[in-house]
Order: C-alpha cells, then structure tokens, then sequence
C-alpha cells in the first residue's frame, strides 16, 4: 500500500514507519520535526515537512502523494502541558487533525488509523479497562483525542471513512535504530535510565500507599515494535472502531526501578515523593479484542525485553538524537 504517516519522526511514528517499510509498503512521512527528530526519518521513506495546523500543507501532501491509508500519530501528548496550555492541544490535536480529515476528503483517501490513548478514558472505575468503558478524560490531552475520535466517528458515517482507534496504554522500548527522546521526558523507563547513565542523581517516586502489592502505581507496559505491528494489522483487516493495545497485564513502578537495576547494573537511588494528584493506582488495558478482531498478540512486552531495547538504544544514544 501506499501509506502517509503523520508524526513518523516521532517516537512511535518512526518505529511504525520502520515496520511498514520492512514490510514492503510505499511510505510518506509528514511531519513539522517540532517534537520529532529528523534522525528518526527513515531513509527508505519519502519525507514531506509541514504542520497539520496549516490546512493547505497538508491538502497539498496528500493530493501530490494520493495515499490508500493514513497512519495518524501526529500529536501533542504531555498531560501536564495541556492542563498549562489547553490551547495548544485542541489546536494542535484537534484542529489539525480535522484538517488532515478534510484534506483526505478531498484526496479521495478514506482509511486512517489513529494513534489515540487510554487517557480518553480518564479515571475508571475498573481495572482491567474495556473499549466499552465509559471515556471521560481528566485532561485536554485526553480531551482533544477523544474529541477527533468523535470527529473521525462522523467522517465515517456521513462520508464512507474505514477507521481504527488504538488506544496504547504505556508505550515503551525501542527499536535498534529508533527510541525516545522527548524535551521534557516525563516518562518512567528514559527517565530511571538517565539515572543508569549518570544524567541525574535518582528518580522521583510519587506515592508508596496505593492499594496495591507493593504500594506503588500499577501500569500496562507495551513494547513500541508491538505498538508497530498492531498499526499494520488495522490497515489491512476488515475491521472499524476502537481497540486498546496493552497486554492486559501490569508493572508496578518498584517492579520497573527493580528491573531496570537488574539490567544496568546500576542502583538506581529513588526519591520518594507525596502522591501527584489524579493518579490512578492501576491502569491495564482488557486486550482481548486486540487479539480477536486484529489477531494482534503483543510479542516483545515482557519487562525485560522493554528494559534491555530502551538501554541498548539509550547507552548508544546517551543525548537522544543530538548524541
């Protein structure tokens, strides 16, 4: 197929693009390298640098390359900063996106596959968390997802759009050419191993007094090449709506500390800290629709294998892609 990626200098994005390259796909990656790294554009891959927000950029990008599917990643997605910058994320998430729907309107594309989160469910009630959980987000980050979803819900019913939903839990890892490297880093696994590499003292723990095995936050970790080959089975099933991508189990945050100690070798003094506000105690996904509707089961997601890639990419990459 003939496949635009938007975001695909991202983090995810790259990986996702990586795959669908090896896989033999024709792919155009669009992306304004805002938050993205041009060293994360692989070189098979056709690049078209623009923002979503301009309407004629993406208009023109998607008329010149006439893509069968969109893979949409293109995103803000740092909680705190949205609850700073609510603006920034509606215009960017939301404003953006509708103008990528437009602009494959007029192209004539109707498949796309959006990269969506589990933060559009926002506090649940229940653990493990089904598609058919109520999604009341907490945060405009979660907001404006759960808002283009809506959004992409319309195109399909009144103009024939074939969309899929993946709501990822925790993303992590790395490939061996493509991982994480975000100003700010507000995710746990860079940020203990910025400790591993002797970039910072220790790593912050919120909270030791949750309702759980050990007292500390539970989540559901998912290796980005799992993340990757999920994208590539929604393009070609028959399939339309939301799937969430977890493994339907999780880590506690003194199991990934624990963890990443083991496979460094380092140890990895904690800084204990008060609760921050709105945290949930366990957020894992039901993954079982993943399975039945993608035949995707998650192959790289054991904690260990996580740890090991994102410190291979990591030790090689001490300064992310500046390094």
């Amino acid at each position: 197929m003939n496949i635009l990626v938007t975001g695909g200098a991202g983090y995810i994005g790259s990986v996702t693009a990586e795959r669908l390259l090896d896989d033999g796909h024709d792919v155009v990656v669009f992306d304004n390298l805002e938050r993205g790294h041009r060293e994360a554009l692989d070189p098979r891959a056709r690049f078209i640098e623009g923002d979503l927000r301009d309407s004629a950029a993406i208009e023109c990008a998607l008329t010149q390359t006439r893509p069968e599917a969109v893979v949409h990643f293109a995103a803000y997605a740092l909680v705190g900063e949205s609850m700073q910058h609510p603006e920034l994320y509606f215009g960017n998430n939301l404003r953006g996106g509708i103008n990528l729907a437009e602009a494959m309107l007029k192209a004539g594309t109707r498949r796309i596959v959006f990269s969506s989160t589990c933060a559009t469910y926002g506090q649940p009630d229940r653990s493990p968390i089904g598609e058919d959980t109520p999604q009341a987000p907490t945060n405009p980050y979660g907001e404006s997802k759960f808002m283009f979803e809506k959004v992409l819900t319309w195109y399909q019913r009144l103009h024939g759009f074939q969309t899929v939903f993946l709501r990822y839990f925790n993303a992590c890892g790395a490939s061996k050419k493509y991982g994480e490297d975000h100003e700010p880093e507000s995710h746990l696994i860079p940020n203990i191993l910025k400790v591993a590499l002797g970039q910072q003292a220790s790593v912050s723990l919120f909270g030791d007094d949750y309702d759980t095995p050990d007292g500390t936050c539970i989540r559901d970790y998912i290796h980005i090449a799992d993340l990757a080959s999920a994208h590539c089975l929604a393009l070609v099933k028959d399939f339309t709506g939301a799937v969430n991508l977890g493994t339907g189990d999780g880590y506690s945050v003194r199991q990934v500390v624990d963890m990443v100690r083991r496979v460094t070798g380092h140890a990895i003094p904690v800084a204990q800290k008060p609760r921050r506000p709105g945290d949930p105690a366990r957020l894992v996904a039901e993954a079982a629709k993943a399975r039945r509707v993608l035949g995707w089961r998650p192959e790289h997601s054991q904690l260990e294998e996580i740890i090991r890639t994102a410190w291979d990419w990591h030790r090689a990459h001490p300064r992310g892609y500046g390094n």
